[in-house]
């Protein structure tokens, strides 16, 4: 019965609690969404199975992640931290079932659990600069990481087994930082882009994927339009999105397409940005003499588009008269 009569004749309220308890585990959960409160409470408790069974120091903090504990359980600031939000994202589209093996799989790409990430052998072939999002990043860890773009870190990177490892603490790479982002800029420089051209009502569109650090790629954005794109110095500039970690969009302003592009690009963006692993913008960005310039804008909650002085100039040279249609 949803809700009884007491003895004394009155309407009991476990119903309507066990209603609103439901309601509660129904929706998102504020941080490891697109999982429900519910769902995410499940990721949660085989989390902590798998962290046990490997014997890790580690505690899940309340906010999306399992971070590092002493022998008291008080957390502390040496060590590796796991966070949960691309676990999240990555169980979302899996069957119940196969939860705990992917739970399972996420863990065990923690090489070092008790310490921070190991410095390859290879350091010059091997590092790499990530862009990612801050919101994603404990505070404390990313105090003093220089920014691509407002809320976008640039984090020195190497691979680790199949996951990436990010080092935050630079002196541990043995390397002035200058030197660090020399490496890790020709690396990304070195790598190939897997391209996909997509078209939506005449507005053409390159998506670029290929591997976890193709996101970061827009750090060295030139050479993506030279050697991918095939483009050199675009006159009119591009529209650019990079909402996660393995994908980057480009539009070459070319003609009043544009506008398509830009919406598209949008939605796109905020979309991905909510549900792929490793999440770096939801914004779209106009790129142009090698300068970045943010168009979005969701600080009220709502979408807005930044007016933009370059972009509104080259929209009324290619004929467009209201970039914000």
């Amino acid at each position: 019965m949803s809700a009884g009569k007491a003895k004394d004749g009155r309407r009991s309220g476990c119903g309507s609690r066990r209603r609103r308890k439901q309601l509660d585990g129904w929706q998102l959960h504020p941080v490891l969404s697109p999982l429900t409160t519910s769902q995410a409470e499940r990721l949660v408790r085989l989390s902590e199975e798998a962290v046990a069974k490997r014997g890790l120091s580690m505690r899940y903090d309340g906010a999306g992640a399992f971070v590092p504990v002493g022998s008291n359980g008080v957390q502390v600031r040496d060590g590796a931290s796991a966070g949960l939000i691309n676990l999240a994202r990555t169980v979302a589209d899996l069957p119940r079932q196969q939860w705990r093996s992917a739970v399972a799989a996420h863990f065990d790409q923690m090489t070092s659990p008790h310490g921070p990430p190991p410095i390859p052998d290879d350091l010059e072939n091997e590092l790499y600069l990530r862009l990612v999002c801050a919101a994603t990043i404990d505070p404390e860890m990313s105090r003093g990481v220089p920014e691509f773009a407002p809320g976008v870190l640039t984090v020195p990177a190497t691979y680790v087994g199949r996951g990436v490892a990010m080092h935050f603490n630079i002196d541990s790479l043995g390397v002035p930082p200058e030197e660090a982002t020399r490496i890790g800029l020709a690396n990304l420089r070195s790598l190939r882009d897997d391209i996909e051209t997509v078209r939506f009502d005449g507005a053409e569109l390159t998506l670029l994927t290929g591997s976890m650090f193709t996101a970061s790629r827009a750090l060295v954005f030139d050479t993506v339009l030279r050697e991918s794109l095939q483009v050199e110095n675009p006159p009119f500039g591009c529209l650019v999105a990079m909402p996660a970690r393995d994908m980057l969009f480009v539009h070459v302003l070319r003609d009043q397409t544009m506008l398509k592009a830009l919406q598209v690009l949008i939605t796109t963006a905020s979309s991905m940005f909510s549900t792929r692993p490793g999440p770096v913008s939801p914004h779209v960005y106009y790129v142009t003499d090698h300068e970045w310039h943010q168009v979005t804008d969701y600080s009220t909650g709502e979408l807005r588009l930044r007016a933009i002085g370059q972009l509104e100039d080259a929209a009324q040279r290619l004929g467009v008269s209201d970039t914000a249609a």
